[in-house]
């Protein structure tokens, strides 16, 4: 960028934040992936912080899209950050402060501090599954069989495929058949409203570990749309921050308790955590590798759920054996 234009970004700056009442003293940028916005916590000269957004005219869309589901969700009773202030067509979003930590930053903790918050997200994606369909369809397309068999076709072109992870040409054909009939039966559930990546990296606890109520903001929920009615708790049990055994189960059984919304939920499960595989591998393809260390875990998430289902039950020992040198190693027994 140019000299002149930097100035001028930084008028237009300048001027967002006047009109949003927030006069800056420091700016101090964050990392992110490999989204176009670019992301930084802004520090105001009596010391209160927002996070500012900032959107290339090709990430304009998704700017608009922010503003229409953080007003669907608030009033829904959805916590969500405040927008402060928002200008697409110049690409300026501010919105509160909501934490530095998300709920993955607390991997460290005992699990009887971070079961609550998960108690909490699925109250708060229960809320998210009743939103206005018809609102939420006129913001983003579904997540039909369409998008979720690409969703795979990239972990299959990015990484399956070019590690030998599909195996011999009767393992290849017969996973491809497996997952097309897993995303067909997905698709095939009538759909309800998804946050569409609803995992621990997008929830911002608000109270302290311990603490009761356990609370927590949602983010990154502009791509709101309709989906497969799991698919919400298939993300969050299974993606960056997974529960141990007696955890999930009891989260499970809390959704869940009939065995055959189980099946919907480890369908759900399966197209999920192979989807993250591709989208972890597409991320360090393209500059940012922070999440290489989740591939074998998540991939070994996946091939559970798949064992778990009568259309790939068979499969699934074949896979582990071809699958072996990637997986993490199994726990040792107590």
């Amino acid at each position: 960028m140019g000299e002149n234009q930097e100035s001028g970004a930084e008028r237009d700056l300048g001027a967002f934040l006047a009109a949003a009442g927030f006069s800056l003293r420091e700016r101090r940028d964050l990392a992110g992936d490999v989204s176009p916005r670019r992301y930084a916590r802004l520090v105001s000269v009596t010391g209160t912080t927002a996070i500012l957004a900032t959107y290339p005219a090709a990430a304009g869309d998704a700017c608009s899209r922010f503003l229409r589901t953080t007003a669907i969700l608030e009033r829904a009773g959805v916590p969500v950050p405040r927008v402060v202030g928002a200008d697409c067509e110049s690409g300026f979003m501010l919105v509160a402060d909501v934490g530095a930590r998300t709920l993955a930053d607390l991997a460290a903790h005992a699990w009887d501090d971070l079961e609550p918050y998960f108690v909490t997200a699925l109250e708060h994606a229960e809320r998210i599954a009743l939103l206005p369909a018809a609102e939420v369809e006129a913001i983003n397309p579904p997540l039909d069989g369409p998008l979720l068999r690409r969703e795979l076709a990239q972990t299959w072109d990015l990484y399956l495929e070019p590690r030998g992870l599909t195996g011999d040409a009767t393992l290849t054909a017969e996973l491809a058949e497996c997952l097309d009939r897993l995303c067909a039966a997905l698709a095939a559930e009538p759909p309800v409203v998804c946050h569409r990546d609803y995992m621990a990296r997008n929830l911002v606890p608000l109270s302290a570990p311990g603490e009761r109520p356990a609370l927590l903001s949602v983010l990154d929920h502009q791509d709101l749309r309709l989906g497969p009615p799991a698919y919400d708790l298939a993300s969050l049990l299974n993606d960056t921050l997974f529960p141990p055994p007696d955890v999930h189960e009891r989260l499970l059984a809390r959704e869940l308790p009939a065995a055959a919304d189980r099946l919907s939920y480890h369908r759900a499960a399966a197209q999920r955590t192979l989807k993250a595989v591709g989208t972890y591998v597409s991320f360090a393809r393209r500059g940012s590798d922070r999440h290489l260390g989740l591939v074998g875990p998540t991939l070994g998430r996946g091939l559970d759920h798949l064992a778990r289902l009568p259309e790939s039950a068979d499969l699934a020992p074949r896979l582990a054996a071809v699958w072996s040198a990637v997986l993490p190693p199994a726990p040792a027994a107590a």
